[in-house]
């Protein structure tokens, strides 16, 4: 098994909902162990649409890290993620940040998540969850990581109420 970080967004839609059936529909071919609280935040890069909901989750699989964007991107797809512009809004988004201490560098897929360092709202969450993970590049932490962003204003804690149980997400 191979433990991962995902990092999921929704801004458009019933971003909760799509929130929720991300989570169950990944743990049908994934072992979820934890879920982090829910971040509301302002758009990065394209500021011109609505605040999103993040959150992080660790995982195990034994899906290779290609058949595990595939399965991410098929997701996102089902969940009516169309292509449009590259940082613009979205039912939901999926992105892979680590997978163990691997680094992968191909055309399709890069990992660790190469913006994961600039953004607020993949740190705080995952520093819910696993703040001394390292980065196998550099070897900061996610706790590192995270303080040296400084103040992340622009990310704020929607929901310290969530949980997972198999099976069924309580956002």
């Amino acid at each position: 098994m191979h433990a991962v970080l995902l990092s999921l967004g929704a801004n458009q839609g019933d971003r909760v909902g799509n929130l929720e059936t991300a989570v169950s529909t990944l743990d049908r071919f994934l072992s979820v162990r934890a879920v982090s609280a829910t971040y509301e935040t302002l758009p990065m890069y394209a500021s011109d649409q609505p605040l999103f909901l993040n959150l992080a989750m660790v995982a195990d699989t034994e899906l290779p890290p290609s058949a595990l964007l595939a399965a991410a991107k098929a997701l996102e797809r089902r969940l009516g993620r169309r292509p449009g512009h590259r940082f613009g809004p979205r039912p939901i988004d999926v992105d892979i940040i680590f997978y163990d201490d691997l680094t992968v560098d191909t055309p399709a897929l890069r990992i660790p998540h190469p913006a994961m360092a600039e953004r607020g709202f993949v740190l705080t969450p995952a520093a819910d969850l696993v703040p001394d993970w390292r980065h196998p590049e550099n070897g900061a932490t996610v706790a590192d990581l995270l303080a040296a962003l400084g103040p992340v204003p622009d990310v704020r804690l929607w929901s310290e109420a969530t949980r997972y149980v198999v099976g069924q997400t309580l956002l």
